[in-house]
């Protein structure tokens, strides 16, 4: 049987603070989350997140890094509308919206509720360039993002059509800007 919630890390941990999405997953091996939510570390594979999205999950919260032109280490609650067409499906890579549209069509069934829960990178070295290893903002986000999903999990649990939960300090409401996906819902959470 299919839990009701996933928690999926997705990022590559050889290109800095990309790895952030992974690293949340580490630290929740620590703090686990409550029964009934899956938690997995997708890394790179974005053909497995595409398939486990049509598994039949309520709700997707998606871990990673997404500049959003913010500081390094703020985070954001963003909540994404199902694709729309304009985005095209790939097979490799781990980009999000491009999951979202290869979820989408490979399945004859609706995604999950998807939300994400992003991190301003600092350093984001070019693609040929590997540097291992988080910056320092990026790091000291983790421990926060753990603290918003044990908030913002129970709540989905309880409700994964409900409102989202405020997140309080340091991660606030405020307005969606330079959103991560496309057609992202007037949702977020921005860390001051």
């Amino acid at each position: 049987m299919t839990p009701p919630l996933l928690v999926a890390g997705v990022g590559n941990i050889f290109l800095a603070d990309d790895a952030f999405g992974p690293e949340v997953i580490r630290a929740l091996e620590h703090r686990p989350l409550p029964p009934g939510a899956r938690v997995h570390d997708y890394g790179i594979r974005g053909l497995d997140l595409a398939y486990d999205l049509l598994s039949g999950y309520a709700t997707a919260v998606l871990v990673d890094a997404a500049p959003r032109g913010r500081r390094p280490g703020t985070l954001s609650l963003i909540e994404a509308e199902p694709p729309d067409g304009t985005v095209p499906p790939e097979a490799h890579g781990m980009d999000p919206a491009k999951v979202l549209a290869l979820a989408t069509h490979l399945g004859d069934e609706p995604l999950p509720r998807v939300l994400v829960l992003a991190c301003e990178p600092g350093v984001l070295p070019a693609d040929d360039d590997l540097l291992p290893g988080l910056s320092t903002p990026v790091r000291d986000a983790v421990g926060r993002a753990v603290d918003a999903l044990h908030t913002l999990v129970p709540a989905l649990l309880a409700d994964p059509a409900g409102p989202l939960p405020p997140l309080g300090r340091p991660v606030e409401s405020g307005t969606v800007h330079a959103a991560a996906l496309p057609g992202t819902a007037a949702r977020a959470a921005e860390d001051r």
